[in-house]
């Protein structure tokens, strides 16, 4: 494979710090770097192949002081592959009320801190909105070093509509809470795109097969990684392959394609049904227009009908 030399404005020989030399190896050569301006740095890492990480990202990794990131196992091995020598340090929702006065000192102290995830870019469903929001407030410039996304990955990849699309993350993980959160998702009038795991794929499809019905879908599963496999086909049958022997291992990202004038139709009138036997009409016309959001007058001539309708024995 022919090496290719980065650009010369990064070959700066670091004289800030002579104890540890700021620099990384993205083909082999050795890049040394000048140590990161004082700023925080929010860095999108690779969300499975190593390849994906940009040039920038490697040269602000190599020149900040210090990494806050969830995992250091996980980080240490992009650090690793790429002979980066900056400190590491655990930053997740567990330790992040002790650690981000610490971080926040390091920035008043005029270091460069950068924050990684596991993977893909910072905060999109992972901890890290509070110290970006602390950081501004205390007039600390906070930098965007983008990259890998998951969602965008799906999405690009999902053969479905990207004009408008609606970011879930992951459900929630016990079984009414979850089925509650998806009944309320089917009234968004976009491209939705959930995070879930191998463990739980099959219930989360099932669920969403459900109160969706047929709509297009695709499931993606370990997007960039070795065996990347991506599987397009309605809700209904998508959730039939998986409660089978469909692989279901890794990590996957859903992507559910924005419901038709005759699929908003019939999830409407579906809630409508469904809420009938738990409330009066009063009532879940006020709980479907919240569900929905659609005008509660527009429901409740929807509930009449159907009301009507089962009177007369149409239905």
């Amino acid at each position: 494979m022919t090496h290719h030399k980065p650009p010369s404005r990064v070959r700066i020989m670091a004289s800030e710090n002579k104890a540890r030399p700021r620099r990384y190896a993205p083909f082999g050569d050795i890049v040394e770097v000048a140590k990161a301006a004082p700023a925080l740095y929010l860095v999108a890492t690779p969300i499975g192949n190593l390849g994906d990480v940009t040039l920038r990202a490697l040269e602000v990794l190599a020149g900040v002081d210090v990494i806050a990131c969830e995992d250091t196992r996980i980080t240490r091995k992009l650090t690793e592959r790429y002979g980066i020598a900056t400190p590491l340090t655990p930053y997740h929702e567990h330790n992040a009320a002790e650690v981000r006065p610490k971080l926040l000192a390091r920035l008043a102290d005029g270091q460069a801190v950068a924050l990684v995830s596991d993977a893909g870019t910072p905060l999109i469903s992972d901890p890290g909105y509070k110290l970006v929001r602390a950081a501004s407030e205390a007039g600390h410039t906070v930098t965007a070093i983008p990259g890998a996304s998951a969602v965008l990955a799906g999405l690009s990849v999902a053969g479905l509509p990207t004009d408008r699309f609606f970011f879930e993350g992951f459900l929630p993980a016990k079984q009414a809470a979850r089925q509650k959160r998806v009944v309320a998702l089917t009234g968004i009038p976009s491209t939705v795109v959930l995070f879930e795991s191998g463990l739980r794929i099959a219930a989360t499809l099932a669920d969403l097969a459900a109160a969706f019905g047929p709509r297009l879908a695709a499931i993606c599963r370990e997007l960039t990684k070795v065996h990347e496999e991506v599987k397009r086909g309605d809700l209904e049958a998508l959730a039939q392959e998986y409660a089978g022997d469909a692989e279901k291992r890794g990590e996957f990202v859903i992507v559910v394609a924005p419901p038709t004038e005759q699929q908003e139709a019939a999830d409407l009138d579906g809630l409508l049904r469904r809420a009938f036997t738990r409330v009066s009409i009063r009532d879940a016309v006020a709980e479907v227009a919240l569900v929905t959001g659609r005008p509660r007058r527009e429901v409740y001539r929807r509930a009449l009908g159907l009301a009507k309708a089962s009177d007369d024995g149409d239905e």
